[in-house]
């Protein structure tokens, strides 16, 4: 990916490095990792340009690989979610008592409703 050059990475290559600038990306960078995104001796070798840079310049490599952050929040739904991890199914729930009983109750009423209209079609 290259990077635009409204990126401050590109706009101001020269400015310096500040450690709020460091820890976002390094932060970026350990979550990437969790999930796979990359092998140990990348997130190794772009760690050590994270902290190794003086000027935003010398990150150019590690934001082309990092791509853009996620500029919005998780949905509360999702952070309130007891299931597991995306892609895993929720455990299968036996319906209850009452559920069963609706179900019945309502092929009970099918069926009355069926015979009333044999009964008006026949007479």
């Amino acid at each position: 990916m290259d990077l635009p050059i409204s990126s401050k990475y590109r706009s101001t290559p020269n400015e310096p490095v500040s450690e709020a600038e460091r820890n976002q990306l390094s932060a970026q960078l350990n979550a990437a990792f969790e999930a796979g995104e990359f092998d140990q001796v990348t997130y190794a070798e772009l760690l050590d340009q994270v902290f190794g840079a003086q000027r935003l310049g010398d990150l150019v490599p590690v934001v082309e690989v990092l791509g853009k952050p996620a500029t919005h929040n998780v949905p509360a739904i999702v952070e309130e979610s007891s299931g597991g991890r995306p892609g895993e199914l929720a455990e299968a729930h036996r319906p209850g008592a009452r559920g069963v009983a609706l179900l019945v109750g309502g092929m009970g009423v099918l069926a009355i409703l069926a015979v009333i209209l044999l009964l008006i079609v026949v007479l």
